[in-house]
Parts: structure tokens; C-alpha cells; sequence
């Protein structure tokens, strides 16, 4: 795994608690180019509010923390 990828998976560890505490789960598919895959698992996946969660959630956040993250994306 390239360091992008460890990077990402971590920042993703940091908002897994909230999304495992409504009973959902976040799993990276890959990274390229900037843009981060994702597929929400478990609750998440069939949540009226998942498309919020992906962009003011963990995009924000992978955004601030990694900054060659352009965009997350739903896989």
C-alpha cells in the first residue's frame, strides 16, 4: 500500500467511531489521482443522509488532513 493510500485509511479510522456508533461503516476501494473512493457499509449504506455524511463528513476532513485529496466519491 503507498503511503496516499496509509494516509487516507488512517484519516479514516478517525471518523469510523462515529459512523460504527449508528451502525455503519466506512471502507476504502482506492485512491487515485487525487480522488478517494469509498463505499459506506451497514446503515450508512442505505441512509438518507449518507451523501451528507460523505462530503461534509469524511471529504472535509480527509480534505484537511491530507491535502492531495481533491474529492471522495461513493464507489
Amino acid at each position: 500500500m503507498d503511503d496516499l493510500k496509509e494516509r487516507v485509511e488512517a484519516s479514516l479510522d478517525k471518523v469510523r467511531p462515529a459512523l460504527v456508533a449508528d451502525g455503519g461503516n466506512v471502507e476504502l476501494v482506492d485512491v487515485t489521482d487525487g480522488i478517494v473512493k469509498v463505499k459506506l457499509v451497514g446503515h450508512c449504506a442505505g441512509c438518507p443522509m449518507s451523501m451528507m455524511t460523505l462530503k461534509n463528513g469524511i471529504e472535509r476532513i480527509l480534505k484537511q488532513e491530507i491535502p492531495e485529496v481533491k474529492q471522495v466519491i461513493s464507489a
